[in-house]
């Protein structure tokens, strides 16, 4: 453990503490390790409620680390019916509450038991899943795990990694260790129960040592990973256009090389991996749809869109309730919302996602003009024109967007004011220049703010 007091010095660490073999063994050698570098320790237990012996793996946990002076605390979580299966729920229930006792009692190191049988199964089922290379790189000794554990200066290591269960269980008993058995743990319906009690013993006659095998393999797995997130950074420098991605730049690149940088970009956005699959008929509508094309594809976590030879990830907003489509003649009878300003700095206006400024301006209305007018706030219905300078000629808000680049699923959450037929402004353009008054009065300037706090 010196290796992980130079690289994470903790003040305070924490050990996940089931009070199985594995996790008792670590608990033991966590406190002889910390009594001699002055290090407070901590025992944390995760109440899963899914067995009658559960308190008294709780009970024997407790007692274990009052024997030693260790503090010990617990959450107790309930695993939801939400189809997701108990294994996957409780794994995550499970970290995010160790996760948040760290946060409470100040750990910035979590230990948990994982050994090299754990590794060996680990390795085994994401290759029977037909999992890529992060996958078969098995479990790291140790990281940063703010997505698991819900805390950004939380590492989580996991020091007994290359020690075998044997090996634990010879410690056990040479030191007097107790623990408990999870009845669980033999339930074949469980995966992991499946591979270690039927597979893993065929393995273990035929090929003996295959653990330690696999877990070499593992990490040749893991350096290729590495190098490919090197060459994918480097990608992703490469052809990103602010928050966009440069599409010519991409066909350049080979189809795994593309793969490579996609899935990096989901990666560094937070998104959750897409299927192999999905990835390549996303890449594919990509580079083949017709340049024109309003393309969209929907990922659980955002949008991927194309524009202008460039790929968007965007993310998915709710509909306003001022929201209309240009296209559906049926609605285009639809008043937007009336409403007479009074001098106020600004007006709020929910239903089209943002606020209305009235500033003074060098160019614009007349303040007392626009005082008397009754104005209406609305989404673009088609065919409105706006003159932004006298210099400039008359065009259509389509071809203003056009002009400015504002790409089309940007346009719809832009709204528009008017006074009776006359468009005043656009969110996104400006104002109409045939409405402003002259020099010598009190002028305003009007200017749209989006709830993102995106100024237009």
């Amino acid at each position: 453990m010196l290796g992980l007091r130079a690289k994470y010095s903790p003040q305070s660490l924490a050990v996940a503490c089931s009070g199985g073999l594995d996790s008792m063994v670590l608990l033991r050698l966590a406190h002889d390790w910390c009594a001699q570098e002055g290090i407070a320790l901590w025992a944390f237990h995760v109440h899963h409620g899914l067995s009658p012996h559960a308190g008294d793996w709780l009970a024997h946990v407790e007692g274990a680390a009052g024997e030693l002076g260790v503090g010990v605390d617990h959450r107790r979580v309930t695993i939801p019916n939400d189809g997701s299966g108990i294994e996957a729920a409780a794994r995550k229930l499970r970290y995010a509450a160790l996760g948040e006792m760290c946060r409470a009692h100040g750990a910035t190191l979590l230990l948990t038991a994982h050994h090299l049988d754990d590794q060996a199964e680990t390795v085994l089922l994401q290759l029977l899943r037909g999992s890529g290379l992060a996958g078969l790189s098995g479990m790291d000794a140790d990281n940063l795990a703010p997505g698991l554990l819900g805390v950004e200066a939380l590492a989580m290591a996991r020091p007994l990694l290359a020690q075998s269960r044997a090996a634990l269980e010879a410690y056990a008993q040479e030191h007097g260790l107790r623990w408990v058995e999870d009845e669980s743990n033999q339930d074949p319906r469980y995966t992991r129960n499946a591979l270690r009690h039927q597979v893993m013993p065929a393995l273990a006659a035929n090929f003996p040592g295959f653990q330690a095998r696999l877990a070499r393999g593992a990490m040749h797995v893991a350096s290729a990973q590495r190098l490919l997130d090197e060459l994918a950074a480097e990608d992703l420098i490469a052809c990103q256009d602010g928050d966009a991605i440069d599409l010519a730049y991409l066909s350049r690149l080979s189809t795994d090389r593309v793969d490579n940088v996609m899935r990096h970009l989901f990666a560094v956005r937070g998104l959750a991996m897409p299927s192999t699959a999905w990835l390549h008929e996303m890449v594919a509508q990509l580079f083949s749809a017709r340049e024109d094309a309003q393309l969209k594809v929907t990922h659980p976590g955002c949008h991927i869109r194309r524009h202008r030879g460039k790929l968007y990830l965007t993310p998915h907003l709710p509909d306003l309730a001022g929201m209309r489509d240009p296209d559906d003649i049926g609605v285009l009878d639809r008043e937007g919302q009336s409403f007479r300003w009074q001098g106020e700095a600004s007006i709020a206006f929910p239903d089209y996602g943002g606020v209305l400024h009235f500033e003074p301006a060098g160019q614009g209305f007349d303040a007392a003009w626009l005082r008397g007018q009754t104005l209406t706030i609305d989404f673009r219905k088609g065919g409105e024109r706006l003159k932004p300078a006298g210099n400039r000629p008359s065009r259509s808000l389509k071809a203003h967007y056009q002009a400015l680049g504002v790409p089309a699923w940007e346009r719809e959450r832009l709204p528009t004011v008017s006074r009776d037929f006359d468009l005043l402004f656009a969110a996104g353009i400006g104002m109409d220049c045939r409405h402003w008054s002259g020099t010598g009065r009190e002028l305003v300037g009007l200017r749209w703010e989006a709830v993102s706090g995106e100024i237009v």
